[in-house]
């Protein structure tokens, strides 16, 4: 016999979203992690906030959804606010009962800008890495260093001449009509009026230059963890001296290998290097000119080594760009774009942590 569809609401519930979560869960993992992090965190959050008004959003919740909006390339905040409406998965990584309302848009979007003037994805960042640290999972030696393009949340139309006066209304404002056919355009004449730090570059010969900032990471080659991470803007040798703070920002105290590709490869770069006491072992660039990379370096086995380690690092920029949306960012202005892109990669490396858990077990 036919069952019959009948659907009655209950009128309680007493199932936690915790117990509808697997056991085996891949969040479950990276939640520990992240508690622990944002426990060490709590001293840095009581300066951030008045002891007067109303609650805000706790930051701990805020960035916990942050981390989901990641993981799982929610585009916007409005779909990360309705996933967490509906979503019980959600719900119990953020921290939030059945019952409980879930924050406006705008409201979650001003109370992140709070974390953003206190540089707490920076601080995020070593929290996470020091747990790393502490498995034993990051090399103190051998690393390797590399930049890749974000494009600004800008488009062409809005590259234009420093010196030009606003013109009349168009008759199209939300997607006016520009001509700019024969015109050079460069960053010392033009800047966008959507975001002006963002700087029209390309990273090749061929290809189409766009409105960008550079993302740079510096790897560990053991387990391919980020060490350190910024975002610059983006200009012909921003990647090599991006490169150059992270490196001299590693504890010196022993001997280190630096790996990179041919874009590092300048008399100027392997000079800094050598004069901390790091090993460059960049790609040689032979197509044009001499490569400041000898047979001093060459010669040994480590170098080998290094150049197939060093490819690892596109799979973090991979993972960002289509997992973390970071091909195109979504902010404007340096300080957004570095606090999510750091952000971002401290997502990474929990992922990272928690695979290699996994594989050990």
């Amino acid at each position: 016999m036919r069952g019959n569809d009948t659907q009655q609401t209950e009128l309680f519930s007493y199932i936690s979203p915790s117990a509808r979560v697997p056991k085996d869960h891949p969040l479950r993992a990276i939640r520990g992690m992240v508690d622990q992090a944002l426990e060490e965190l709590s001293p840095r959050f009581e300066v951030l906030y008045s002891s007067t008004g109303r609650p805000s959003v706790p930051p701990e919740k805020l960035l916990r959804a942050l981390l989901l909006q990641a993981l799982f390339t929610v585009r916007s905040e409005r779909q990360l606010m309705e996933q967490l409406d509906y979503n019980l998965l959600f719900r119990w990584f953020v921290g939030l009962s059945m019952d409980d309302p879930v924050w406006d848009a705008t409201v979650f979007t001003k109370n992140r800008d709070r974390l953003l003037e206190g540089d707490i994805a920076a601080a995020f960042f070593e929290k996470v890495l020091s747990q790393a640290r502490q498995q034993g999972l990051l090399s103190a030696e051998h690393f390797t260093v590399d930049g890749t393009l974000i494009e600004a949340w800008a488009s062409q139309k809005s590259f234009k001449n420093k010196s030009e006066a606003s013109g009349p209304p168009s008759d199209d404002p939300g997607n006016p009509t520009v001509d700019f056919h024969g015109e050079k355009r460069c960053n010392d004449t033009h800047r966008s009026t959507t975001d002006p730090e963002a700087r029209l570059f390309k990273k090749s010969k061929g290809a189409e230059a766009k409105l960008c900032y550079l993302g740079h990471v510096l790897m560990e080659n053991r387990n391919g963890f980020v060490v350190d991470a910024c975002v610059t803007q983006a200009t012909g040798t921003a990647e090599r001296e991006a490169a150059f703070d992270m490196v001299d920002y590693v504890d010196g105290s022993h001997p280190i290998t630096v790996g990179g590709d041919k874009n590092y490869d300048t008399r100027e770069f392997v000079g800094k290097l050598r004069g901390i006491k790091a090993t460059p072992h960049v790609a040689q660039n032979t197509a044009n000119r001499s490569s400041a990379i000898d047979e001093r370096t060459t010669r040994h086995g480590g170098y080998e080594v290094s150049q197939r380690k060093r490819k690892r690092v596109e799979e973090i920029f991979g993972w960002l760009k289509t997992v973390a949306c970071l091909r195109k960012t979504r902010h404007r202005g340096v300080n957004r774009v570095d606090w999510m892109f750091t952000f971002a990669v401290a997502a990474y490396n929990l992922v990272r942590m928690r695979n290699l858990a996994e594989a050990a077990a």
